[in-house]
């Protein structure tokens, strides 16, 4: 990887299938009647990604990412920062490739999540995600160690990756007529975008972000990349602070909209989805679940990504009977 990249296509999504079979699991999609009568759907189909290895669909990206490395990078390591999904995912692709592996994460990150990544094998940095930059803490680590830094989204093999499980989805279930995908930094969205419009091209895309941390609702108005602060929510994977400059473009040119969502209304969609349909997943991967109220699906097929199920279970214990602390 020199840098010199060109932004990724559907070509792109296909090749990084062919490198992720035998690595990644094809994650099974589920249906609900309860849900899907609810939304007023003909169907709504659920892409659950939680039931990934790592816990997330960044597994995908992350894979797809080193598994491109030269030989020299390989040697050096890979380094990254995330508060967790993408943590997981780095360290787990960077021992099944046995490329060493540092991840930067935030003094709050679940627990549950830093004891992962450092179950496979990554060294892990701490820092204070409200006064710290880590998109600085990483440049200067990468600089000082010699490493290659691949990033939680703004990376084109990273989107590509991230871009295989929409295409799993559209390959499963036929064309959509909606999509619904949660949003941070715009990675799983934009990579989403790019096998959509291959697969579905008339499916309409739907992002969907904190109520608190609404940069790319914003951004989508603006026509630019905005920056906020640092959101409060309980999607810590969604507490990013702009969309990238490689995510954006795409974003902006193929997504509908992008909706937002209170922690109020993920807490009755984590509800939900144990309820219903007995699964496990955390407050970001509930986004979707979550502003499907918000859609006019009548008569519609359509598609929802649950994109991970890191959550420590006695946080989510606490969300589930009410107490959001």
């Amino acid at each position: 990887m020199t840098g010199d990249w060109e932004a990724p296509t559907h070509r792109d999504v296909a090749a990084a299938r062919d490198r992720l079979a035998g690595h990644a699991h094809q994650t099974p999609v589920l249906t609900s009647s309860r849900l899907t009568a609810q939304s007023g759907a003909e169907v709504v189909h659920f892409k659950c990604e939680a039931l990934q290895r790592s816990g997330s669909f960044k597994f995908r990206g992350a894979y797809n990412a080193i598994s491109q490395f030269t030989d020299e990078q390989r040697r050096a390591g890979v380094l990254a920062y995330s508060s967790g999904n993408h943590a997981q995912a780095i360290g787990l692709a960077a021992r099944m490739l046995e490329v060493p592996a540092v991840v930067i994460m935030p003094d709050d990150a679940p627990a549950v999540k830093v004891d992962a990544t450092l179950g496979y094998g990554a060294e892990v940095v701490r820092y204070d995600r409200y006064a710290e930059d880590r998109e600085e803490i990483g440049a200067r680590l990468a600089l000082e160690r010699g490493m290659t830094l691949v990033p939680p989204y703004d990376h084109p093999h990273v989107i590509a990756g991230q871009g295989t499980a929409t295409a799993e989805l559209h390959e499963v279930v036929g064309p959509l007529d909606v999509l619904v995908v949660p949003v941070g930094g715009g990675g799983l969205l934009a990579g989403a975008c790019l096998a959509t419009r291959a697969l579905a091209p008339q499916c309409e895309i739907y992002g969907v972000e904190p109520e608190a941390g609404d940069d790319g609702r914003q951004s989508l108005r603006r026509g630019r990349i905005v920056h906020i602060d640092t959101p409060t929510t309980i999607a810590d994977g969604a507490q990013t602070q702009h969309l990238g400059t490689w995510t954006f473009p795409i974003i902006q040119r193929e997504v509908t909209d992008i909706l937002t969502v209170t922690d109020e209304q993920l807490v009755a969609a984590i509800r939900t989805l144990a309820g219903t349909m007995k699964l496990l997943v955390e407050p970001t991967g509930c986004l979707g679940v979550a502003a499907l109220s918000q859609l006019s699906l009548t008569g519609k097929r359509v598609g929802v990504l649950l994109s991970g199920g890191n959550v420590d279970l006695v946080r989510y214990g606490r969300l589930l009977v009410g107490d959001a602390r």
